[in-house]
């Protein structure tokens, strides 16, 4: 098994695993962690302050994730993925290997994230999906292999994103169409 370090601040359940796997860089997690009963967090990964999990989250080896991030029950980081500060990633969230996401960012519970255009028909390389500073993944919305989120866009519940959506707009619909992001919705998340 890997190492971790960890703050005398981390609050770390006994059913929980740190530093799962043989890797040459431990975990190492921030200030006030708080780490729930069955979730696995992998060797050579990297934790900001203030991180804490729902139960039985995964997340996987080469991930980074920065400061104030909940990460909810049952949720897989697939690892190589990049993810900023002040993140929400609700239930049963799916984000594969190499996706971006940035700061300030709330994704729904059910959210599926791709990274694969042709799955087993094709050997392509995977290339997640990018979710820019101050966006919004709605619940249960599907996000295609390298897709953008432009900054303070929304992507309705259910949506199936097919297409970059530009900064401040609007994703709806299955394909999702791309609209003007409706007075309600302007301005940034409440995250922080």
């Amino acid at each position: 098994m890997s190492q971790f370090e960890s703050e005398p601040t981390c609050q770390i359940d006994d059913e929980a695993t740190i530093g799962y796997g043989e890797f040459d860089q431990p975990t190492a997690l921030g200030d006030d962690a708080t780490i729930r009963a069955g979730s696995i967090i992998y060797g050579d990964v990297t934790i900001g302050d203030e991180f804490a999990t729902g139960h039985d989250v995964l997340v996987r080896e080469g991930t980074t994730i920065g400061d104030d991030v909940l990460v909810g029950t049952q949720t897989v980081i697939d690892g190589q993925t990049t993810i900023g500060s002040h993140v929400s990633l609700q239930t049963n969230v799916y984000v594969p290997t190499q996706t971006t996401i940035g700061d300030n960012i709330f994704v729904g519970p059910g959210a599926v994230l791709t990274n694969d255009e042709y799955p087993i028909r094709a050997d392509v390389d995977l290339e997640g999906p990018t979710i820019e500073d101050g966006a919004s993944i709605g619940a249960n919305a599907t996000l295609l292999p390298g897709v953008t989120i432009g900054e303070n866009a929304f992507v309705a519940a259910g949506a199936v994103v097919t297409q970059d959506v530009p900064a401040d707009s609007l994703a709806v619909g299955a394909p999702a169409s791309i609209e003007p992001l409706p007075d309600p919705l302007e301005g940034p998340n409440q995250l922080e």
